[in-house]
């Protein structure tokens, strides 16, 4: 989680929402990615979305399995439904997003029965430190 914050950091410096996202399989890094859709131009470029691309591109496979994801938000709806397709096997994030988080804060997708893919999850990892950082950031802009 620590490096999923630095890579949060970097997305902070260039402007973008600070979130940061690290894509683990057998305890090697294997992915990572952090917030760029206003550089790229790209409403999908969230962190978790490039670490996703980047690990398949990896693993030349888009399963995902044996995977675990960290962030430093928890996803939004788009990002959860990849998690899920990719068959991310576990997700670990620092803080929640109570407007937009679809794991276990404004939408529960980790436990839908539509979903044929259950996702195990963690959330508090580096809470205080990610809130921090994501709160400042919106402090600044307004």
């Amino acid at each position: 989680m620590r490096h999923a914050f630095r890579l949060a950091q970097r997305a902070e410096s260039m402007g973008e929402v600070p979130v940061g996202a690290v894509i683990v399989k057998d305890d090697v890094c294997i992915a990572e990615g952090w917030n760029r859709p206003i550089a790229s131009h790209d409403p999908s470029a969230h962190a978790e979305m490039l670490a996703i691309r980047e690990a398949g591109n990896v693993l030349k496979n888009y399963r995902l399995t044996g995977t675990t994801l960290y962030v430093t938000l928890e996803p939004c709806v788009m990002c959860m439904g990849a998690i899920v397709h990719a068959r991310i096997e576990r997700l670990v994030f620092a803080t929640e997003d109570p407007k937009r988080g679809a794991v276990c804060s404004a939408m529960n997708l980790s436990e839908s029965p539509f979903l044929n893919h259950r996702v195990a999850w963690r959330c508090g990892v580096l809470k205080d430190e990610c809130s921090e950082m994501l709160k400042g950031f919106f402090r600044a802009r307004r």
